[in-house]
């Protein structure tokens, strides 16, 4: 028996031939793309789980936050990082330079040691590890506020002065200080050879600094004023940040004895001279204590009604006068009394006045010499005078102030 194709079979049979080899190899095709994609998932699915596993679980977050305006100086930055501990906070102003900071023992915070400047923009580019190693990133941008008032601190003695060994860092405040305690932070005082100085507030709008005793000749004193950004008060920012440096230089300090109206100046421990005096008589004696010279004038006039004395007197010419007190206390030229009174009479308002002549032209009087051999920030102790010891803050005159009562 044959057997017959069925019908169209064998015409289809003859035309898939070479179609059949084309959806064969289409299908070989679309199984190799598939077959690759399967494979391919497969594969993905282990590098993002190894992708994962090598990602930190490390999280830094900064305060605030970026782009953020109007920050306050003080208290508002902070960083801090979960399952992880910080390794680098780095914290710079616009002009590169970098903020102190510290970071936490546990790892887990940042905070900056001082506060920051006002009206300034600030970068944060902080790091963060995990328990493996692995670490973690966050960087921030910011801008502190722009106070609408602001306090200043007027400094003594100058930058760059060579003074006496009484000489303390006064600081005068041009606004009322609430915040001492923020506003002292942000100042410090240093000394070489180093030595413990301490700052005492006198009222709330100023700040001196001083050692236990004098300074000692030649020591090199540091001011640094880190006040930008400091809110004193509610509302009210400091604006400063200065270095200011000084030089100690030899030890002067003069003995005046009211009793017997001597003046012995003493130089690095040793007699310079002796000279007669007059110092202010009965009912308006010299203060007595420590006083440090805080001014010089060649030639100044002095008026009774300035410091409370009325029409007294009213003098011009007033020559080599030296400032001891706010009050008006000074040593000076006295060219109004005859030359046989110092020494013998004590005459004067409450000032020290040593024999010289109107103007200050002759350099032989010993009002001229004291005058040249003096400094700013030299000492003079008043003695055996009938009236009180100066207040500490009538003048640079701290030193009339035990050390305990200094730094409470």
């Amino acid at each position: 028996m044959t057997v017959r194709p069925i019908s169209g079979a064998g015409t289809a049979r003859g035309r898939g031939g070479p179609l059949a080899l084309v959806l064969g190899a289409l299908l070989v095709l679309v199984t190799a793309c598939g077959g690759g994609g399967g494979s391919g998932d497969g594969d993905g699915n282990k590098d993002d789980k190894s992708a994962e596993s090598k990602a930190s679980r490390a999280r830094v977050t900064i305060a605030p936050k970026d782009g953020a305006k109007g920050v306050d100086t003080s208290g508002e930055l902070k960083v801090t990082a979960a399952k992880g501990k910080l390794t680098s906070v780095t914290v710079k102003d616009a002009d590169g330079k970098r903020i102190d900071g510290k970071i936490a023992k546990d790892g887990k915070s940042w905070r900056p040691e001082a506060p920051l400047g006002a009206d300034t923009r600030y970068t944060v580019a902080a790091v963060a590890k995990d328990s493996e190693g692995r670490a973690a990133t966050r960087q921030a941008k910011f801008t502190t506020l722009r106070p609408k008032e602001t306090f200043l601190g007027t400094y003594t003695p100058e930058d760059g002065s060579t003074v006496g060994v009484g000489m303390p860092v006064s600081l005068r405040f041009n606004r009322g200080i609430t915040d001492p305690a923020a506003v002292e932070k942000a100042i410090g005082v240093s000394a070489s050879p180093s030595v413990p100085i301490e700052g005492h507030w006198f009222g709330n709008d100023r700040l001196d600094f001083r050692p236990e005793k004098y300074w000692k000749a030649g020591t090199k004193v540091t001011l640094r004023l880190n006040l930008d950004g400091v809110e004193g008060r509610p509302g009210v920012y400091g604006e400063q940040r200065r270095t200011v440096k000084f030089t100690v230089g030899r030890s002067q300090v003069s003995v005046v004895d009211a009793k017997s109206k001597k003046m012995t100046v003493k130089r690095d421990g040793k007699t310079l001279k002796t000279i007669p005096i007059t110092s202010g008589g009965p009912g308006n004696e010299t203060y007595n204590g420590k006083m440090v010279i805080s001014e010089k004038l060649k030639v100044t006039r002095m008026d009774g009604d300035t410091v409370g004395f009325g029409d007294a007197y009213d003098i011009k010419d007033v020559p080599h006068a030296m400032r001891l007190s706010t009050s008006g206390t000074f040593i000076h030229g006295n060219y109004w009394a005859g030359k046989p009174t110092f020494g013998s009479a004590n005459v004067s308002h409450g000032c020290v006045g040593l024999f010289d002549q109107r103007g200050g032209g002759d350099r032989s009087t010993p009002a001229a010499w004291f005058f040249r051999e003096s400094l700013l920030g030299d000492v003079v102790v008043v003695k055996n005078s009938k009236d009180r010891t100066i207040q500490p803050d009538n003048g640079l005159n701290g030193w009339n102030m035990s050390w305990e009562k200094w730094k409470k």
